[in-house]
């Protein structure tokens, strides 16, 4: 499979009046395209700070990040698409003109990127819905919308920092089956952080492990369950409990 980000010696840590805070140290792994890859690892302990500099947003101290081969610094408009834990859709704009936002802010709203939009409005149940504002959406509605808005730009990579937190459990697991069979379906790379264990093994092909802060990485689960099944169906296999468990085993391994 082709290597679309490569991440070596990868170290960062926080400055303060108070002095140094290490976040995390001599991370490495590789992301391939079509991987979906799961982040996990204890509270605190530096996963959306890896999401950070995964997304450009921040530099690391030590080591590269190369996508497609250059510095992420020098590659990464465009190409990098960010779903946050709240959908930050606009009440004053309707669901059609929330979707449509980056288009217009890196104008590139045209009549082909637009027919797009409308496609996976009507594809994933919310054409109906473009003329209404967020508040008359459900929750999930709402985050389908803000996963169409990240995806109108076509990006490359998608970084999704526990995008269902803010989520009842069972609104949860809808949507986590919704989101998922969405990137399937679109055919992007994606990398989630998430504290929770059983949304990493319904989702990702591969889970990585992060220690205690400083973070560095305790091990990478490959994760395999038959094809065009949904995230939803995974829990129902047997094999879930098994990758379950031995997530579970190395976060409460002694460092």
């Amino acid at each position: 499979m082709e290597k679309l980000m490569e991440i070596s010696h990868v170290s960062y840590s926080y400055h303060s009046m108070q002095g140094e805070t290490p976040a995390l140290s001599n991370i490495n792994f590789t992301v391939h395209k079509g991987d979906f890859l799961a982040i996990v690892g204890p509270s605190g302990c530096g996963k959306s700070t890896l999401l950070s500099l995964l997304a450009g947003l921040i530099e690391p101290e030590h080591g590269s990040i190369l996508l497609y081969g250059q510095k992420l610094f020098q590659k990464t408009s465009g190409t990098i698409g960010y779903m946050l834990q709240h959908d930050h859709l606009f009440e004053w704009r309707t669901i059609e003109k929330n979707v449509l936002l980056g288009l217009e802010i890196q104008k590139k709203l045209t009549p082909v990127a637009r027919e797009k939009v409308y496609d996976m409005l009507k594809t994933y149940g919310l054409y109906k819905f473009k003329n209404a504002r967020p508040s008359q959406l459900s929750g999930g509605m709402r985050q389908r919308a803000a996963l169409i808005r990240t995806l109108a730009l076509e990006p490359e990579l998608l970084l999704l920092d526990e995008p269902f937190s803010a989520l009842d459990y069972q609104t949860r697991l809808t949507v986590g089956d919704d989101i998922g069979s969405i990137i399937k379906k679109e055919q992007k790379t994606a990398i989630l952080v998430t504290h929770d264990l059983s949304e990493a093994v319904s989702l990702g092909n591969r889970i990585l492990v992060l220690g205690k802060r400083p973070a560095t990485i305790k091990s990478v689960v490959d994760i395999s369950f038959p094809e065009n099944i949904s995230p939803l169906e995974r829990r129902n296999l047997p094999e879930f409990k098994d990758y379950f468990n031995k997530i579970w085993k190395e976060l409460n391994h002694d460092e």
